[in-house]
């Protein structure tokens, strides 16, 4: 069974966060980085917030969407 997943608006407020600055030190955002990549079961969702391939910037809510449509490769 797999794990649940964060909810959509939790989801969006951490990577507010994350966009913003919003968080005391470098340990705390990792702390959240974490939780994202755990409830979003994406991998590199911190990719998508800090190095966006697109030419506007993304919201956070572009970002979740992305990091929700995260499928993994099949071996």
């Amino acid at each position: 069974m797999s794990a649940p997943r964060m909810q959509r608006a939790d989801a969006i407020a951490l990577v507010r966060r994350l966009m913003t600055g919003d968080y005391a030190d470098d340990a705390e955002a990792g702390a959240i980085l974490d939780a994202l990549e755990r409830g979003l079961a994406c991998p590199h969702v911190g990719e998508l917030i800090f190095y966006p391939k697109q030419e506007r910037p993304a919201t956070a809510q572009d970002i979740v969407e992305q990091a929700l449509a995260y499928q993994p490769i099949a071996l």
